[in-house]
């Protein structure tokens, strides 16, 4: 059986936001809107007390290695395209 794991780790600047509050409501909507559409595992991993940085990490598990680097690309897109943040880097491995 070969089983695939796909990590990805988005590392964003929350520009609008004034509080904690306001970063976690972005960020919140975003996990849910990219679980839901890629069937991922999505959290927020570091800078969690931070008002503007964000370290997101993406994992997706297949069996297919170019199925889970072309969802996790499309994830990267979706990330760079949102309208409350930009992203500053993001690193994807395959495990």
């Amino acid at each position: 059986m070969a089983t695939k794991v796909g990590l990805l780790h988005l590392e964003l600047m929350v520009g609008d936001a004034m509080t904690l509050k306001d970063k976690r409501r972005v960020v919140k909507s975003f996990k849910d809107r990219i679980a839901n559409r890629f069937n991922v595992s999505i959290a927020e991993v570091d800078h969690l007390d931070s008002i503007r940085r964000c370290l997101l990490a993406v994992v997706m598990v297949s069996n297919d290695s170019r199925y889970i680097e072309g969802a996790l690309q499309q994830i990267v897109n979706a990330a760079t395209g949102h309208p409350g943040w930009f992203l500053v880097d993001y690193e994807l491995e395959q495990l």
